[in-house]
């Protein structure tokens, strides 16, 4: 990346059977291939939802991969080949996948704190010459950045469009340095010195400081963001509507009934990023991350360098209409 940044990620998806290769030959069936988004690393997003995923092949009847990956980018590409046929995905990239990749939102997650959402966070350390608001926005040129990607909504687009933007700050070319991760390894960077300020999210910093809880204790949070919506859980438009109110239908009742199935259920999610189920949704659920989209991008037109006014309102008109047609898209999804 420009001016020496560090990018601490790889591209390339690992696919990880939930079964052997002949169970899923003697089933006669293609295997239904469930893309991760990658909250910590791509061994322990797939690690995490292992049981997950073999309770779904159970429940439908069909073998089904993991494909957990490195980075956003990594789940990005897999799409676009029509390597993924199901997948959790958040914000942009769940977005992405419905107005652009033939994919429907079948469930949302929710948390056992019961708040619709969660919030992006910067982190900094606890002492030193740098760990405040106040002195990161007054001299971000000096502060060493770690950030998330760029289809990262609590990484990157909400800390740029709710704080860096509006103090006429763009995050890839105002810091000193920047250096580009999962949000386990932005806190890191911070904790250990190699970076000044980390965004962040708080569900992903809860379990940092389950997992790094000597790291942890030298950090801060120094701004946190509006309630962000939780993620999706999405599926191929080409299967039938038996087949998806089979996947919707587990989904619904996981980790929702009683005796020892139902507690082990509810084990695993809250080990899974600390998650309480999910609930039912559709496209429109959609909606608030299409409205982000569309704000990040007016912010940045505004605050940018145009050749002249007339390039502006171009541009401006363009993400204009992409939103109406990303909206229309979504509330045709509705019910």
């Amino acid at each position: 990346m420009a001016r020496g940044a560090l990018v601490l990620l790889l591209g390339w998806p690992l696919a990880v059977p939930a079964q052997t290769a002949g169970a899923a030959d003697a089933a006669g069936l293609a295997p239904l291939r469930f893309g991760i988004l990658p909250l910590g690393g791509a061994f322990e997003s797939r690690n995490d939802w292992e049981p997950v995923i073999a309770d779904l092949r159970r429940a439908i009847g069909r073998p089904v991969t993991m494909l957990s990956v490195t980075s956003y980018e990594g789940l990005e590409q897999a799409i676009q080949r029509n390597q993924v046929d199901m997948a959790f995905l958040s914000g942009k990239m769940a977005l992405d996948a419905v107005t652009l990749r033939r994919m429907k939102v079948v469930a949302q997650v929710t948390r056992h704190d019961g708040l619709p959402g969660y919030r992006a966070l910067l982190l900094a350390r606890k002492t030193g010459p740098r760990s405040t608001l106040k002195g990161l926005l007054a001299e971000p040129e000096n502060w060493r950045l770690a950030r998330g990607e760029s289809r990262s909504v609590s990484g990157f687009i909400v800390p740029q469009l709710q704080l860096f933007l509006p103090n006429h700050i763009a995050m890839e070319t105002r810091f000193r340095s920047e250096l580009v991760g999962t949000h386990q390894m932005t806190a890191l960077a911070v904790a250990n010195d190699e970076a000044d300020v980390a965004t962040n999210n708080t569900a992903d910093f809860e379990r940092f400081r389950q997992q790094f809880p000597a790291e942890a204790e030298r950090l801060q949070v120094i701004w946190e963001s509006e309630l962000i919506p939780h993620a999706q859980i999405v599926i191929r438009r080409d299967y039938g509507p038996e087949f998806e109110r089979k996947v919707r239908q587990f989904l619904l009742e996981y980790a929702r009934g009683k005796g020892p199935r139902g507690d082990s259920e509810r084990a695993v999610l809250k080990s899974l990023h600390d998650l309480a189920g999910f609930v039912a949704a559709d496209d429109s659920s959609l909606l608030p991350a299409a409205k982000l989209a569309y704000q990040l991008a007016r912010q940045s037109a505004m605050t940018s360098q145009w050749v002249n006014e007339a390039a502006r309102q171009a541009r401006l008109q363009r993400i204009e209409a992409t939103y109406a047609e990303q909206a229309a898209v979504l509330r045709a999804g509705a019910p």
